[in-house]
């Protein structure tokens, strides 16, 4: 379980949320609502453990972020939404390298199978510089069918997605929850989920 207790975010002079808390229990998903500017990609950077709060705590099945942030990324998968490819590496290429880095080693045949899942047959091999704003998201999204992970942290996941890619992602997040996964997303599209928790800033 996500607990969040008396959370406030602060940029410089301006308070964007303050004494915030909820808890989000296993098999349970979270839409973070709030108006552009509202403090939402704040918010998941903090429950990510990426920033720290002015005040509060965010804890991972009763323990602080703090006491062991290793162990709470080894549990997370997060997609910010500005994450990057490297240009010159293709997506097999840029989905090897962050499975590794994360110690995963990768499988060609699994990491091929979720690209094409994702719709990107034929551009495997194609440097990221070359793929559109929705294939470079596709790519991205690709992660969630091979690193696992109890709680996924997605932020904009459905930004520049088709119709298909947006069925694909729902289905997915639907297979984690009823696996026992959580979720935590924010999202201005439209899409489709069995009725979850809500947070507006």
């Amino acid at each position: 379980m996500l607990s969040v207790s008396h959370l406030t975010c602060q940029r410089g002079e301006r308070v964007l949320f303050r004494d915030l808390s909820f808890a989000l229990p296993a098999g349970q998903w979270l839409q973070v609502a709030g108006a552009n500017g509202a403090g939402k990609t704040s918010l998941l950077r903090i429950l990510a453990g990426l920033s720290e709060p002015a005040a509060g705590q965010v804890t991972w099945n009763g323990q602080g972020l703090r006491k062991d942030r290793a162990a709470f990324h080894a549990d997370l998968l997060y997609l910010g939404h500005q994450g990057a490819l490297k240009e010159e590496l293709t997506p097999l290429e840029n989905l090897a390298l962050s499975l590794g880095m994360e110690g995963f080693p990768p499988d060609e045949a699994k990491v091929t199978e979720a690209l094409h899942r994702f719709g990107l047959q034929g551009r495997e091999m194609l440097p990221a510089r070359y793929l559109s704003a929705g294939q470079r998201r596709r790519v991205l999204l690709s992660r969630l069918l091979l690193r696992p992970a109890p709680l996924w942290i997605l932020d904009e996941p459905f930004t520049a997605l088709d119709v298909h890619a947006v069925a694909t992602l729902c289905q997915l997040i639907e297979n984690h929850l009823a696996a026992g996964g959580s979720a935590i997303l924010t999202s201005h599209q439209t899409f489709s989920l069995p009725a979850g928790l809500s947070v507006t800033l």
